[in-house]
C-alpha cells in the first residue's frame, strides 16, 4: 500500500515533504484574506437618539450585526432610544462585525422613597433629584416651620419612605407657610427693651420686623420700645390677634417711654 513512498529514497521523502508542508502553508496565507474578511471595511453609522428598531435595521443595512450590550434609565431620554454605541460612530472596522447597543429602559427600575419629613424644600430637591425622582405640585398649610417639608405624595395619596415606586415618578409636597395654626392676643411690648422683647416673641414664634431707631440709639439691645405695630388694640379700640410666624414692627429709642396704664404687658 505504501510502496509508492517506500520504493524512493528517504531524502527523496523528505524533500517531497517539507515541499508539500512549503504549500499548505502558503495556501493557508493566501487565504487568510478570505477567511478573515481582510480589506473589507466599512464605516459604522450613527444611530445614537434613535429608536432601537431604527438603529438594528440602519446598522444591519449597512452589513453590522446588532446586540444590545445593557439597558439604562435615563429620565431624560424617552424608552428604547440609543443612548450609546459601540465602536462611536464614523469608526472604520471590518465589515460584519457586531455593534453593541446601550438603550433607555423600557419600565424604570424600582427605587424606596426616602423620607423627605423636616426637609427643606432645596434639600428634598436635592435628594430627590438624586435618585431619579421628580418634585410634583407643592402647596403650604398653615405651620411655624417655613418651607419644611410636612407632608409627602404620590398620586394623590400620602406616602410612606421605604415604598416602592418608578425612578422618575413624580412626588407632590406640603410645605409650611412660616404661619402658626394658633391665634393669640398681639402682646404689649411697648415699654420694654428690644432685647427683653425679643426673648418674649420668640417664644411664641413671633419675629420682629422692621426696627426703627431714634438718632439718640447706640445700643439696640438695651433701647426701648416706644411704638410697635399692629398694637394690641386698632383705631376702633377691637383687641388685634397675631399668629407664629408673623411679625411686629418697632420703634426703639434711648430713654424707657412713659408708662401707659390701659396696655398692660402680657405674657405669651
Amino acid at each position: 500500500m505504501f510502496k509508492f513512498i517506500t520504493h524512493r529514497s528517504l531524502w527523496l521523502n523528505v524533500i517531497i515533504g517539507i515541499l508539500l508542508s512549503i504549500g499548505i502553508f502558503a495556501l493557508f496565507l493566501l487565504s487568510l484574506n478570505w477567511l478573515t474578511g481582510h480589506g473589507e471595511a466599512a464605516t459604522v453609522p450613527s444611530v445614537a437618539g434613535k429608536s432601537y428598531e431604527e438603529a438594528r435595521s440602519i446598522l444591519r443595512k449597512a452589513g453590522f450585526d446588532v446586540e444590545v450590550q445593557d439597558s439604562v434609565y435615563v429620565d431624560s431620554i424617552p424608552p428604547l432610544k440609543v443612548i450609546r454605541q459601540i465602536p462611536d460612530a464614523d469608526e472604520v472596522v471590518k465589515s460584519n462585525r457586531t455593534v453593541y447597543l446601550i438603550i433607555r429602559r423600557a419600565v424604570p427600575p424600582l427605587v424606596e422613597m426616602p423620607n423627605l419629613i423636616g426637609y427643606s424644600y432645596r434639600n428634598a430637591e436635592m435628594v430627590l433629584r438624586s435618585m431619579d425622582l421628580r418634585v410634583g405640585d407643592t402647596t403650604f398649610k398653615p405651620d411655624f416651620a417655613k418651607n419644611a417639608i410636612l407632608e409627602q405624595w404620590y398620586e394623590g395619596a400620602m406616602i410612606t419612605p421605604g415604598t416602592k415606586i418608578r425612578k422618575g415618578s413624580a412626588i407632590s409636597l406640603v410645605m409650611g407657610d412660616g404661619i402658626g395654626k394658633m391665634e393669640f392676643v398681639v402682646p404689649v411690648i411697648t415699654g420694654m427693651t428690644y432685647g427683653d422683647a425679643k426673648s418674649l416673641l420668640e417664644r411664641a414664634g413671633v419675629g420682629i420686623g422692621a426696627i426703627v431707631l431714634d438718632a439718640n440709639v447706640s445700643d439696640t439691645i438695651s433701647a426701648w420700645i416706644y411704638k410697635q405695630s399692629p398694637e394690641r388694640l386698632d383705631d376702633e379700640k377691637r383687641i388685634q390677634r397675631i399668629r407664629s410666624g408673623q411679625l411686629i414692627d418697632v420703634w426703639l429709642q434711648a430713654d424707657k417711654p412713659v408708662a401707659d396704664s390701659s396696655k398692660n404687658i402680657t405674657e405669651i
